[in-house]
């Protein structure tokens, strides 16, 4: 179920998308995140869109999120100066991994990138390029060393997900857990989950 995002929440966010393959990662944090409580932005490169075409049937945008173009450098969050909380690019593409380790900023979608490193802003990179050649490794490096947190789409199988979707989320409660936003759904080790099937003592690799 979609919620409708309000202007007014507790934090405020951007969410980007690249022309990677996996829209579905940005379909279930859209769907997760309490837009009620939370202003979010939305911009989505023009591969971006492309890709969730080509991916995802109903591709869906809770109501009243704000929708930016990739190019609009009017958007508050390329300023230091507007005080947002978190950035998530998911997917983010090598490509775009590798731009915002440059240090480029030729669209608003990677200015704003490079602002919150600059801000000491937290700055999730969600690739799902496989396997990586050497420059990515190398890029991933320079991100990390800038301050980035690079949250490669490797989902985890010990809450026994039964479907696309259930494998899905396990990536995605691991972005909603480094935004710091409430994630009760998510399956923790240790701890009994409502959705899970089967007791993790059964899983020989815990890790």
């Amino acid at each position: 179920m979609t919620k409708s995002c309000g202007l007014l929440g507790t934090m405020k966010l951007v969410i980007a998308a690249t022309g990677a393959s996996g829209t579905i990662y940005l379909q279930r944090l859209l769907a997760q995140i309490d837009c009620a409580a939370h202003e979010l932005h939305l911009m989505m490169s023009a591969s971006a869109n492309q890709v969730a075409k080509q991916e995802l049937d109903d591709f869906k945008i809770p109501s009243n999120v704000l929708q930016h173009s990739e190019n609009d450098m009017s958007v508050p969050f390329v300023s230091g100066s507007a005080r947002f909380d978190a950035m998530v690019i998911v997917p983010c593409s090598m490509a775009t991994l590798g731009r915002i380790s440059s240090g480029s900023s030729d669209s608003a979608l990677l200015r704003a990138a490079d602002v919150f490193l600059k801000e000491r802003r937290k700055l999730i990179l969600v690739p799902r390029e496989t396997p990586w050649n050497l420059i990515h490794a190398r890029n991933v490096v320079t991100l990390l060393e800038a301050g980035a947190i690079v949250l490669p789409a490797i989902p985890s199988f010990y809450s026994r997900p039964g479907s696309v979707t259930a494998v899905v989320d396990t990536v995605v409660w691991r972005i909603l857990d480094q935004i710091g936003l409430p994630n009760p759904s998510a399956y923790r080790w240790g701890e009994k989950a409502a959705s899970t099937k089967t007791s993790p003592k059964k899983v020989e690799d815990r890790r």
